[in-house]
């Protein structure tokens, strides 16, 4: 069977989010459910936006709304760690682009690959309920390297 593989770039991330993981989060295994995946890399993308004075309803004159989303799992998170995600933007093109993140906890001085993801995001006019240009200063952003 195939496997998600997603393959980071080697260039600094826009942005690292620190996300603690919450007793809701917690499944019937003990461990953060596949589901609490999703929603912290949705916290990553809001923080991230956020510390850059956006919003996913106006990023550099564009709104987003998600097209897709692969998430690989690496291993476990468990209630109290604290999860580290990474920020990335790839493949920026005309109307969409994607944002990947690389999900860690740290035990015992030793990083912990948790997952893998990444969401698909088109600009998209709500008011006109289709797909848009993305606007160059949002392209200058997902395209900057620090």
């Amino acid at each position: 069977m195939s496997r998600v593989k997603i393959q980071f770039p080697d260039y600094n991330p826009l942005y690292t989010a620190t996300i603690p993981v919450r007793i809701g989060d917690i499944n019937y295994g003990n461990h953060v459910g596949n589901d609490a995946i999703l929603s912290v890399i949705h916290e990553a993308r809001m923080q991230m936006l956020r510390h850059y004075g956006y919003t996913e309803m106006n990023a550099g004159g564009n709104s987003m709304i998600m097209a897709d989303v692969m998430i690989a799992y690496k291993g476990e998170a468990f209630y109290g760690d604290s999860l580290y995600v990474k920020v990335y933007a790839a493949d920026v093109a005309g109307s969409s682009f994607d944002l990947l993140y690389n999900v860690s906890t740290v035990r015992e001085s030793n990083v912990v690959p948790i997952a893998h993801a990444k969401t698909g995001m088109a600009c998209f006019d709500y008011s006109a309920r289709r797909v848009e240009p993305m606007t160059e200063k949002l392209t200058n952003f997902l395209l900057r390297r620090q």
